[in-house]
């Protein structure tokens, strides 16, 4: 098997309502390790060796953020598959754009949320955490946007999904969403709140309605793939009930990583 690099990204700068996610990798490092569980994928895969924890990129809450991201991105993908941590969901288009950097081909993205991220400009902020897959599209880092668990579609995201070419499906849809997934190198993106809040309480937006667990593993491990990186975003700590969605946050952690790194021993090393 492959290692894959784990990078945590503590960053809640570009939130729309509460602040907290930034403590999130700490969090679930925590829950990761913790006694109540063990190191062993649900494939058998054993990840004790294969996570390569580089640590959290150097965050200060300033205008340069966006550029360390880029940088810790580009860093771990020069050595091989990555997953990263957030902080908020701002992240995914800096580490979009580390991928490019790192001369690799712009993939499939599966991205799972309440929301589908493509507000061409939230509150002012171009960065917003409501406004990632809009950037991503606008600059061709992703050759694909497939959206599942979606559930607070408005007539201005309509128009943004339809201008970028975006397969979006909500949780009643999510059987047919399964069949339609992309065969190709995907990254797949997880914001805790695609779930519904029965299940991952410890998130700034809750949104009623949402996947289930099992429902988001399916995504993990039957999208055909392969699987080149993720990211599991937006854990507020400060909302959680007793761990709950931090656990979460490392059992999607591990299942994640079991998957890219499978898959990562099954293609070889990517061309230079």
């Amino acid at each position: 098997m492959k290692p894959v690099s784990l990078t945590g990204l503590p960053i809640d700068s570009h939130s729309s309502h509460l602040r907290g996610a930034a403590k999130a990798p700490a969090a679930i490092r925590e829950a990761l390790r913790s006694a109540h569980s063990h190191m062993t994928a649900s494939n058998g895969l054993d990840l004790a060796e294969l996570i390569r924890d580089l640590g959290d990129a150097p965050i200060h809450g300033d205008a340069v953020d966006y550029h360390r991201i880029v940088e810790a991105a580009r860093t771990a993908f020069e050595a091989g598959p990555a997953v990263f941590l957030g902080g908020d969901h701002m992240v995914t288009h800096p580490i979009l754009a580390g991928y490019a950097e790192a001369r690799r081909p712009p993939p499939q993205v599966v991205h799972i949320d309440a929301h589908p991220d493509l507000y061409a400009d939230f509150g002012g902020d171009p960065l917003s955490h409501a406004s990632p897959f809009a950037r991503i599209m606008e600059k061709k880092l992703a050759s694909s946007l497939t959206q599942l668990g979606i559930r607070t579609m408005n007539a201005h995201l309509r128009d943004q999904a339809g201008r970028f070419g975006v397969r979006w499906f909500s949780p009643a849809d999510h059987a047919a969403s399964i069949q339609l997934l992309p065969h190709a190198p995907t990254y797949i993106s997880i914001d805790l709140d695609g779930l519904d809040p029965a299940f991952a309480p410890g998130v700034s937006h809750h949104e009623p309605g949402g996947l289930t667990t099992r429902e988001v593993l399916e995504v993990i491990w039957r999208a055909p793939g392969p699987v080149i990186g993720g990211d599991i975003v937006e854990l507020n700590p400060d909302r959680d009930v007793n761990g709950m969605t931090a656990t979460l946050a490392a059992k999607l952690l591990k299942e994640l990583t079991a998957r890219i790194s499978a898959d990562a021993a099954a293609m070889g090393d990517p061309p230079a």
